[in-house]
């Protein structure tokens, strides 16, 4: 039971981080918005604290990615409350 109720878990936002400024501010600025907009202030703090923690730039990336699905900035299936209409 504790499979399915992993599987029942709140899947990671999509997060447009390819095509950003690349400083790890930047990233985990962004990345920890996201998770914030989708109800999950618990996972941000906790997401920061891990990279802040992490000895390289790409243990860093690879946190954010366990936190979120990185996306690109130009990915046409993104909707941040814009109407495109």
């Amino acid at each position: 039971m504790s499979n399915e109720s992993k599987q029942n878990a709140q899947p990671k936002p999509n997060c447009p981080l390819i095509g950003e400024n690349g400083n790890i501010f930047n990233l985990v600025g962004i990345a920890a918005r996201t998770l914030k907009r989708n109800g999950l202030p618990e996972q941000a703090s906790e997401m920061t604290g891990k990279v802040f923690d992490s000895g390289s730039y790409e243990e860093a990336l690879r946190i954010i990615g366990e936190y979120v699905n990185i996306t690109s900035v130009d990915d046409p299936d993104e909707d941040f409350g814009m109407n495109m209409e």
